[in-house]
């Protein structure tokens, strides 16, 4: 598998270049982020991983254009602890996870290992319920209009339409989608309801995410 890393501070990339290699990864090291928008207009990767702090182009603006590019590759974005609201903007944007700095080369490693297992084990998984379709190969989600969802957004609907009708606990879901980020708790689930609802607003679907903060969610038609 081919991945892009994008780190500006020189020793930190080299670093993680070297155990994405060891590790069996191709890796392309850009070191700003007109750079990486270079590398990533030039050729696919099987995943992206974007400081959000660069020189020249900040990652996010990078993660934009690629998002409005139609480019669907899963994006690991590293940020600062102070960098939360950019955190959260690259989420809104189409980041599909993110790590801290400073952070452990294991669960580095795992995030990665993670991000592209997923991307190859779903391919061929395509979902329907009503009036969507949950694409596997494009991470979309489509009724009458069609858009894009990160990975998290794709694996808590994959989950929803899975057991469609059914109600699923907010710990449940939370296990499922986020058993590998020892970073956040359960109160993301409820962020991810409210995104996954807009977008079934935005591509006009007849089903809805029934249920409240902390309690059960149960995908139906209405």
């Amino acid at each position: 598998m081919k991945l892009l890393l994008a780190e500006d501070t020189f020793d930190l990339s080299r670093a993680v270049a070297a155990l994405l290699r060891h590790d069996g990864y191709e890796v392309d090291q850009a070191y700003d982020g007109v750079e990486a928008s270079a590398f990533l207009e030039k050729g696919s990767y099987d995943g992206i991983i974007l400081d959000i702090m660069m020189p020249r182009k900040d990652g996010l603006a990078v993660l934009r254009d690629l998002r409005e590019a139609g480019i669907t590759t899963p994006v690991l974005m590293l940020t600062a602890k102070a960098e939360i609201n950019d955190r959260v903007t690259g989420l809104e944007m189409g980041a599909d996870d993110y790590l801290t700095k400073p952070f452990a080369m294991k669960e580095f490693l795992a995030r990665i290992h993670s991000m592209t297992r997923r991307r190859a084990e779903y391919s061929n998984k395509d979902l329907r319920f009503g009036n969507i379709s949950l694409n596997a190969d494009s991470f979309e989600l489509r009724a009458e209009n069609s858009i894009r969802l990160s990975v998290k957004e794709f694996e808590l609907m994959q989950s929803l339409m899975m057991s469609a009708g059914k109600p699923q606990s907010t710990q449940y879901l939370f296990e499922r989608v986020w058993h590998d980020d020892t970073e956040t708790n359960e109160n993301v689930v409820w962020v991810y309801i409210s995104y996954l609802r807009n977008k079934l607003r935005s591509v006009n679907a007849n089903v809805v995410i029934d249920g409240e903060r902390g309690g059960s969610f149960t995908l139906i038609e209405g």
